[in-house]
């Protein structure tokens, strides 16, 4: 497994359109979770549990099935702190629906936060 982000959220969304209440996501990445929490506070996924063992530990996610799509974005393009509407334009279907996961200096935010805090980053995964 090359890349843990995309195989992680490739596994979220087949599991949610499946209609299944859990998900369970091996191995656990920083990266990962964080996304993750991010999707928690924004409500698009339930509680996320961070279970460890020898083998890099698993995630055990509870959905809420209001998840429509989620993907990595390949290549992790730099966006400047006035550049996000283009990309937006490009991985989301409207205005205001959805969001960006960037990741900044200051942490993993959305694209509202980044813009609110004057700060670029590196685009990382998109969610609506």
């Amino acid at each position: 497994m090359n890349d843990l982000v995309s195989a992680g959220l490739s596994k979220l969304l087949n599991a949610e359109q499946r209609g299944s209440k859990e998900c369970t996501v091996r191995p656990a990445s920083k990266l990962l979770v964080g996304i993750l929490k991010l999707l928690h506070s924004h409500h698009y996924i339930g509680d996320v549990e961070l279970i460890t063992n020898r083998k890099g530990g698993y995630l055990k996610i509870n959905l809420l099935g209001k998840l429509n799509k989620c993907g990595s974005i390949k290549p992790r393009y730099a966006v400047k702190k006035d550049d996000f509407e283009k990309f937006e334009k490009r991985y989301l279907l409207a205005k205001d629906f959805g969001i960006l996961v960037v990741s900044t200096q200051q942490g993993l935010m959305t694209q509202y936060d980044a813009k609110k805090k004057h700060v670029g980053g590196r685009l990382v995964a998109y969610v609506y």
